[in-house]
Protein backbone atom coordinates (compact mmCIF):
# COMPACT_ATOMS: atom_id res chain seq x y z
CA UNK A 1 0.00 0.00 0.00
CA UNK A 2 1.34 3.26 -1.09
CA UNK A 3 2.66 5.50 2.11
CA UNK A 4 0.53 8.52 0.30
CA UNK A 5 -3.12 9.25 -0.55
CA UNK A 6 -6.32 7.83 0.54
CA UNK A 7 -6.39 3.83 0.75
CA UNK A 8 -3.64 4.20 3.71
CA UNK A 9 -4.94 7.18 5.12
CA UNK A 10 -8.51 5.69 5.45
CA UNK A 11 -6.50 2.52 6.79
CA UNK A 12 -4.81 4.55 9.72
CA UNK A 13 -7.86 5.45 10.76
CA UNK A 14 -9.80 2.84 10.98
CA UNK A 15 -6.85 1.43 13.05
CA UNK A 16 -7.09 3.85 15.24
CA UNK A 17 -10.78 3.42 15.66
CA UNK A 18 -10.11 -0.41 16.20
CA UNK A 19 -7.59 0.55 19.18
CA UNK A 20 -10.04 2.82 20.79
CA UNK A 21 -12.51 0.08 20.76
CA UNK A 22 -10.72 -3.02 21.51
CA UNK A 23 -9.76 -1.73 25.04
CA UNK A 24 -13.54 -0.21 26.08
CA UNK A 25 -14.70 -3.85 24.92
CA UNK A 26 -12.26 -5.84 26.23
CA UNK A 27 -10.54 -4.66 28.97
CA UNK A 28 -12.29 -6.32 32.29
CA UNK A 29 -13.57 -9.39 30.35
CA UNK A 30 -10.01 -10.50 30.26
CA UNK A 31 -8.69 -13.95 31.51
CA UNK A 32 -6.22 -15.50 33.05
CA UNK A 33 -3.54 -15.47 35.58
CA UNK A 34 -1.88 -11.39 36.74
CA UNK A 35 0.59 -11.45 34.19
CA UNK A 36 -1.48 -12.03 31.11
CA UNK A 37 -4.32 -10.13 31.77
CA UNK A 38 -1.60 -7.23 32.17
CA UNK A 39 0.58 -8.22 28.91
CA UNK A 40 -3.01 -8.20 27.33
CA UNK A 41 -3.86 -4.90 28.73
CA UNK A 42 -0.33 -3.38 27.92
CA UNK A 43 -0.46 -4.49 24.36
CA UNK A 44 -3.94 -2.91 23.88
CA UNK A 45 -2.30 0.36 25.09
CA UNK A 46 0.74 -0.12 22.85
CA UNK A 47 -1.48 -0.31 19.75
CA UNK A 48 -3.42 2.57 20.79
CA UNK A 49 0.13 4.77 21.11
CA UNK A 50 1.00 2.91 17.77
CA UNK A 51 -2.18 3.74 15.46
CA UNK A 52 -2.40 7.38 16.61
CA UNK A 53 1.15 8.14 16.37
CA UNK A 54 0.88 6.76 12.52
CA UNK A 55 -1.99 8.90 11.62
CA UNK A 56 -0.57 12.02 12.98
CA UNK A 57 2.70 11.11 10.74
CA UNK A 58 -0.08 10.62 8.08
CA UNK A 59 -1.86 13.74 8.18
CA UNK A 60 1.89 15.36 8.54
CA UNK A 61 3.23 13.54 5.76
CA UNK A 62 -0.45 14.29 3.10
CA UNK A 63 -0.24 17.96 4.22
CA UNK A 64 3.49 18.40 3.55
CA UNK A 65 4.53 15.72 1.33
CA UNK A 66 7.65 14.83 2.91
CA UNK A 67 7.75 10.91 1.60
CA UNK A 68 6.52 9.24 -1.40
CA UNK A 69 7.18 5.80 -0.72
CA UNK A 70 7.95 3.39 1.98
CA UNK A 71 11.63 3.70 0.75
CA UNK A 72 11.99 7.08 0.86
CA UNK A 73 10.60 7.17 4.65
CA UNK A 74 13.09 4.30 5.79
CA UNK A 75 16.04 4.86 3.78
CA UNK A 76 15.68 1.81 1.41
CA UNK A 77 15.58 3.12 -2.51
CA UNK A 78 18.16 4.16 -4.52
CA UNK A 79 17.15 6.19 -7.68
CA UNK A 80 21.16 6.31 -8.95
CA UNK A 81 22.22 3.84 -11.50
CA UNK A 82 25.54 5.33 -11.85
CA UNK A 83 27.46 8.22 -11.25
CA UNK A 84 30.55 8.60 -13.68
CA UNK A 85 32.15 11.96 -13.71
CA UNK A 86 30.62 14.24 -15.83
CA UNK A 87 33.46 16.88 -15.68
CA UNK A 88 32.71 20.54 -14.86
CA UNK A 89 29.79 21.14 -16.98
CA UNK A 90 27.85 18.07 -15.98
CA UNK A 91 27.79 16.91 -19.43
CA UNK A 92 30.40 13.95 -19.64
CA UNK A 93 32.16 15.16 -22.54
CA UNK A 94 28.63 15.10 -24.49
CA UNK A 95 26.62 17.89 -26.44
CA UNK A 96 22.64 18.34 -26.10
CA UNK A 97 22.63 19.33 -29.73
CA UNK A 98 23.85 15.48 -30.49
CA UNK A 99 22.00 13.80 -28.06
CA UNK A 100 18.43 11.81 -29.59
CA UNK A 101 15.54 12.95 -28.43
CA UNK A 102 14.10 11.55 -25.30
CA UNK A 103 10.16 10.69 -25.56
CA UNK A 104 8.72 9.41 -22.96
CA UNK A 105 4.75 7.74 -22.43
CA UNK A 106 2.67 9.95 -19.86
CA UNK A 107 -0.05 8.77 -17.26
CA UNK A 108 -2.22 10.84 -14.91
CA UNK A 109 -0.54 11.69 -12.03
CA UNK A 110 -0.98 8.89 -9.35
CA UNK A 111 -2.45 10.96 -6.42
CA UNK A 112 -5.30 13.19 -6.59
CA UNK A 113 -3.69 15.62 -4.32
CA UNK A 114 -1.83 17.06 -6.86
CA UNK A 115 -5.06 18.30 -8.52
CA UNK A 116 -6.17 17.87 -11.81
CA UNK A 117 -4.47 18.02 -15.61
CA UNK A 118 -1.34 16.79 -13.92
CA UNK A 119 0.65 13.88 -15.82
CA UNK A 120 3.51 12.31 -15.05
CA UNK A 121 6.02 9.74 -16.18
CA UNK A 122 9.29 8.08 -15.12
CA UNK A 123 12.31 9.11 -16.71
CA UNK A 124 16.12 7.81 -16.77
CA UNK A 125 18.30 10.05 -16.96
CA UNK A 126 20.74 9.16 -20.05
CA UNK A 127 23.56 11.89 -19.24
CA UNK A 128 23.27 11.77 -14.77
CA UNK A 129 22.03 8.08 -14.49
CA UNK A 130 19.44 9.22 -12.02
CA UNK A 131 15.74 7.66 -12.43
CA UNK A 132 12.66 8.89 -11.40
CA UNK A 133 9.20 10.31 -11.77
CA UNK A 134 8.67 14.06 -13.04
CA UNK A 135 5.41 15.49 -12.91
CA UNK A 136 4.16 18.03 -15.51
CA UNK A 137 1.60 20.39 -15.19
CA UNK A 138 0.39 22.24 -18.65
CA UNK A 139 -1.06 26.16 -18.16
CA UNK A 140 -4.84 25.90 -19.45
CA UNK A 141 -3.27 27.98 -22.82
CA UNK A 142 -1.41 24.68 -23.70
CA UNK A 143 -4.36 23.02 -25.78
CA UNK A 144 -6.04 26.17 -26.65
CA UNK A 145 -6.18 26.26 -30.77
CA UNK A 146 -5.03 30.09 -30.34
CA UNK A 147 -1.95 28.83 -28.96
CA UNK A 148 -1.20 25.64 -31.25
CA UNK A 149 2.09 27.24 -32.76
CA UNK A 150 3.30 29.02 -29.47
CA UNK A 151 6.29 27.61 -26.85
CA UNK A 152 6.03 28.20 -23.50
CA UNK A 153 8.52 28.69 -20.63
CA UNK A 154 9.02 26.60 -18.16
CA UNK A 155 9.64 26.17 -14.34
CA UNK A 156 11.32 23.65 -12.93
CA UNK A 157 9.86 23.64 -9.32
CA UNK A 158 11.97 21.88 -6.06
CA UNK A 159 10.68 20.96 -3.12
CA UNK A 160 12.90 21.00 0.40
CA UNK A 161 14.52 18.00 2.03
CA UNK A 162 13.05 15.45 3.09
CA UNK A 163 10.59 15.98 0.05
CA UNK A 164 8.40 15.03 -2.54
CA UNK A 165 7.96 15.83 -6.43
CA UNK A 166 4.43 16.33 -5.64
CA UNK A 167 4.78 19.51 -3.04
CA UNK A 168 4.40 21.95 -5.27
CA UNK A 169 1.79 20.60 -7.13
CA UNK A 170 0.21 19.08 -3.90
CA UNK A 171 0.81 21.13 -0.30
CA UNK A 172 1.54 24.38 -1.97
CA UNK A 173 -1.52 23.73 -4.85
CA UNK A 174 0.81 25.63 -7.35
CA UNK A 175 -1.30 24.29 -10.44
CA UNK A 176 -4.89 25.35 -8.86
CA UNK A 177 -3.71 28.38 -7.76
CA UNK A 178 -2.22 29.85 -10.61
CA UNK A 179 -4.82 28.10 -13.62
CA UNK A 180 -7.65 31.25 -12.89
CA UNK A 181 -4.98 33.43 -12.67
CA UNK A 182 -3.45 32.51 -16.08
CA UNK A 183 -6.88 32.28 -17.81
CA UNK A 184 -7.74 35.28 -16.55
CA UNK A 185 -4.41 36.76 -18.08
CA UNK A 186 -2.64 38.17 -14.69
CA UNK A 187 -0.13 35.72 -14.73
CA UNK A 188 1.37 34.47 -17.81
CA UNK A 189 1.52 30.84 -19.05
CA UNK A 190 3.96 28.91 -17.50
CA UNK A 191 4.98 24.44 -17.84
CA UNK A 192 5.37 23.55 -13.74
CA UNK A 193 7.70 20.26 -13.93
CA UNK A 194 8.46 19.12 -10.27
CA UNK A 195 11.09 16.62 -10.73
CA UNK A 196 12.06 13.82 -7.84
CA UNK A 197 14.99 15.34 -5.67
CA UNK A 198 15.11 12.44 -3.04
CA UNK A 199 17.34 10.46 -5.14
CA UNK A 200 19.70 8.75 -2.67
CA UNK A 201 18.61 7.41 0.38
CA UNK A 202 18.84 9.10 3.53
CA UNK A 203 20.77 12.26 2.32
CA UNK A 204 19.94 15.66 0.79
CA UNK A 205 22.39 15.79 -2.55
CA UNK A 206 22.46 19.57 -2.77
CA UNK A 207 21.54 19.25 -6.20
CA UNK A 208 25.28 18.64 -6.52
CA UNK A 209 27.16 16.34 -8.81
CA UNK A 210 29.79 13.70 -6.82
CA UNK A 211 31.50 11.39 -9.23
CA UNK A 212 30.98 7.82 -7.73
CA UNK A 213 27.90 8.92 -5.48
CA UNK A 214 25.90 11.15 -7.51
CA UNK A 215 24.83 13.76 -10.52
CA UNK A 216 21.73 15.27 -8.99
CA UNK A 217 23.08 18.39 -10.67
CA UNK A 218 22.92 17.15 -14.36
CA UNK A 219 20.25 15.18 -13.72
CA UNK A 220 17.77 18.37 -12.95
CA UNK A 221 19.62 20.76 -15.53
CA UNK A 222 19.96 18.15 -18.37
CA UNK A 223 18.15 14.97 -18.50
CA UNK A 224 14.80 16.88 -16.77
CA UNK A 225 15.33 19.94 -19.02
CA UNK A 226 15.88 17.90 -22.24
CA UNK A 227 12.92 15.49 -21.93
CA UNK A 228 10.74 18.55 -21.25
CA UNK A 229 11.87 20.10 -24.49
CA UNK A 230 11.67 17.14 -26.37
CA UNK A 231 8.28 16.72 -25.04
CA UNK A 232 6.27 19.86 -25.07
CA UNK A 233 6.38 23.32 -26.85
CA UNK A 234 9.07 24.55 -24.65
CA UNK A 235 11.09 27.36 -25.17
CA UNK A 236 14.98 25.71 -25.36
CA UNK A 237 16.17 28.87 -24.46
CA UNK A 238 17.84 29.50 -21.12
CA UNK A 239 15.25 32.62 -21.24
CA UNK A 240 12.44 30.34 -21.19
CA UNK A 241 13.89 28.49 -18.11
CA UNK A 242 13.56 29.30 -14.44
CA UNK A 243 14.13 27.58 -10.92
CA UNK A 244 11.83 27.83 -7.73
CA UNK A 245 12.39 25.89 -4.21
CA UNK A 246 11.53 26.17 -0.65
CA UNK A 247 13.66 25.45 1.89
CA UNK A 248 16.90 23.33 0.58
CA UNK A 249 15.03 23.65 -2.82
CA UNK A 250 15.64 26.95 -2.70
CA UNK A 251 19.22 26.77 -2.08
CA UNK A 252 19.13 24.17 -5.13
CA UNK A 253 16.68 26.76 -7.25
CA UNK A 254 19.70 29.49 -6.38
CA UNK A 255 23.06 27.46 -6.76
CA UNK A 256 21.95 25.57 -10.42
CA UNK A 257 20.40 29.15 -11.47
CA UNK A 258 23.87 30.66 -11.06
CA UNK A 259 25.94 27.72 -12.10
CA UNK A 260 24.43 27.29 -15.35
CA UNK A 261 23.26 30.61 -16.75
CA UNK A 262 23.32 28.77 -19.82
CA UNK A 263 20.45 26.78 -19.33
CA UNK A 264 18.27 29.22 -16.50
CA UNK A 265 17.66 32.95 -16.69
CA UNK A 266 15.83 33.26 -13.40
CA UNK A 267 15.14 31.54 -9.82
CA UNK A 268 13.12 31.89 -6.87
CA UNK A 269 14.18 30.68 -3.59
CA UNK A 270 12.19 30.95 -0.28
CA UNK A 271 13.68 30.34 3.21
CA UNK A 272 16.85 29.29 1.53
CA UNK A 273 20.29 29.01 2.42
CA UNK A 274 23.63 29.59 0.92
CA UNK A 275 25.84 27.72 2.72
CA UNK A 276 24.94 23.83 2.68
CA UNK A 277 26.05 22.85 5.67
CA UNK A 278 23.17 24.31 7.16
CA UNK A 279 21.12 21.22 6.47
CA UNK A 280 22.90 18.12 8.64
CA UNK A 281 22.10 15.52 5.93
CA UNK A 282 24.27 17.52 3.23
CA UNK A 283 26.28 15.72 0.84
CA UNK A 284 27.68 18.90 -0.04
CA UNK A 285 27.92 20.39 3.53
CA UNK A 286 29.73 17.61 4.71
CA UNK A 287 32.37 17.78 1.88
CA UNK A 288 34.64 20.61 2.56
CA UNK A 289 35.16 21.44 -0.95
CA UNK A 290 31.83 21.05 -2.02
CA UNK A 291 30.75 23.06 0.78
CA UNK A 292 32.28 26.03 -0.86
CA UNK A 293 32.32 25.17 -4.30
CA UNK A 294 28.28 25.06 -4.44
CA UNK A 295 27.94 28.09 -2.06
CA UNK A 296 25.93 30.54 -3.95
CA UNK A 297 28.00 33.47 -2.63
CA UNK A 298 31.35 31.41 -3.98
CA UNK A 299 29.71 30.92 -7.25
CA UNK A 300 28.71 34.46 -7.55
CA UNK A 301 31.79 35.93 -6.48
CA UNK A 302 34.27 33.36 -8.68
CA UNK A 303 31.80 34.45 -11.57
CA UNK A 304 32.66 38.36 -10.99
CA UNK A 305 36.26 37.79 -10.86
CA UNK A 306 36.60 35.90 -13.68
CA UNK A 307 34.52 39.73 -15.37
CA UNK A 308 31.64 37.17 -16.21
CA UNK A 309 28.71 37.96 -13.55
CA UNK A 310 25.83 35.80 -14.89
CA UNK A 311 22.79 37.27 -16.99
CA UNK A 312 20.64 35.91 -13.61
CA UNK A 313 17.42 37.40 -11.83
CA UNK A 314 16.83 36.07 -8.50
CA UNK A 315 14.23 36.30 -6.14
CA UNK A 316 15.25 36.00 -2.59
CA UNK A 317 12.39 36.03 0.61
CA UNK A 318 12.60 34.53 3.72
CA UNK A 319 12.26 36.21 7.07
CA UNK A 320 15.21 37.13 9.83
CA UNK A 321 17.82 33.97 10.36
CA UNK A 322 15.06 32.34 8.05
CA UNK A 323 16.69 32.89 4.25
CA UNK A 324 16.08 36.64 4.19
CA UNK A 325 20.16 37.58 5.38
CA UNK A 326 21.17 34.77 2.54
CA UNK A 327 18.86 36.71 0.14
CA UNK A 328 20.61 40.53 1.38
CA UNK A 329 24.08 38.48 0.79
CA UNK A 330 23.80 37.83 -2.34
CA UNK A 331 22.13 41.10 -3.30
CA UNK A 332 25.80 42.63 -2.14
CA UNK A 333 27.83 40.56 -4.37
CA UNK A 334 25.44 41.19 -7.94
CA UNK A 335 26.95 42.85 -10.51
CA UNK A 336 24.93 43.50 -13.63
CA UNK A 337 23.87 41.50 -15.48
CA UNK A 338 22.94 39.71 -12.29
CA UNK A 339 20.03 41.32 -10.19
CA UNK A 340 18.80 40.09 -7.05
CA UNK A 341 15.17 41.31 -5.52
CA UNK A 342 15.07 40.57 -1.75
CA UNK A 343 11.64 40.67 0.09
CA UNK A 344 11.89 40.28 3.74
CA UNK A 345 9.16 38.03 5.36
CA UNK A 346 7.38 39.35 8.93
CA UNK A 347 4.86 37.63 10.91
CA UNK A 348 3.69 35.09 8.26
CA UNK A 349 4.15 31.85 10.53
CA UNK A 350 7.56 30.28 9.94
CA UNK A 351 9.64 28.06 8.27
CA UNK A 352 5.94 25.89 6.71
CA UNK A 353 4.21 25.15 3.84
CA UNK A 354 1.49 28.02 4.65
CA UNK A 355 4.36 30.27 3.90
CA UNK A 356 5.16 29.63 1.11
CA UNK A 357 1.68 28.46 -0.43
CA UNK A 358 0.66 32.18 0.04
CA UNK A 359 3.61 33.22 -2.01
CA UNK A 360 3.24 30.97 -5.27
CA UNK A 361 1.00 33.60 -6.78
CA UNK A 362 3.78 36.89 -6.11
CA UNK A 363 6.67 35.01 -7.61
CA UNK A 364 5.01 34.02 -10.43
CA UNK A 365 4.36 37.13 -11.39
CA UNK A 366 7.67 37.85 -10.44
CA UNK A 367 9.08 35.09 -12.95
CA UNK A 368 6.57 36.11 -15.49
CA UNK A 369 8.61 39.21 -15.85
CA UNK A 370 11.96 37.51 -16.44
CA UNK A 371 10.95 34.81 -18.57
CA UNK A 372 10.19 34.68 -22.29
CA UNK A 373 8.83 31.85 -24.92
CA UNK A 374 10.60 30.94 -28.20
CA UNK A 375 12.73 34.12 -27.61
CA UNK A 376 9.88 36.68 -27.57
CA UNK A 377 7.95 37.73 -24.32
CA UNK A 378 4.58 35.38 -23.73
CA UNK A 379 1.19 37.13 -23.86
Amino acid sequence: MSLTGTPFFLTSIALLIVAVVLPLALWSRIAGPRLVRGLARLTMLLFAQVTAITLVFVLVNNANNLYDTWDDLLGTGSHVEAARDLGPDGMGGKQIKDEPKQLQSFRPADDPVVGSGVQMTDLKGRISGVSGEVYVWLPPQYNDPAYKDKKFPVVELLPGYPGSSKSWLGSLKAGEQLRPLMQSGQIKPFILVAPRTNVLSGVDTGCVNIPGKVNADSWLTVDVRKMVIDNFRAGDKPDSWGLAGYSAGAHCATKLALSHPDRYRAAVAMSGYNDPAIEPDSLAGKDPKLRIESNPLHILKSANAAGKPPRTALYVSGAAGDGYQAGIGLQQLAKKPTTVSVRMLTGLGGHTTAVWKNQVPEVFRWLGRQLTAGGQAMQ
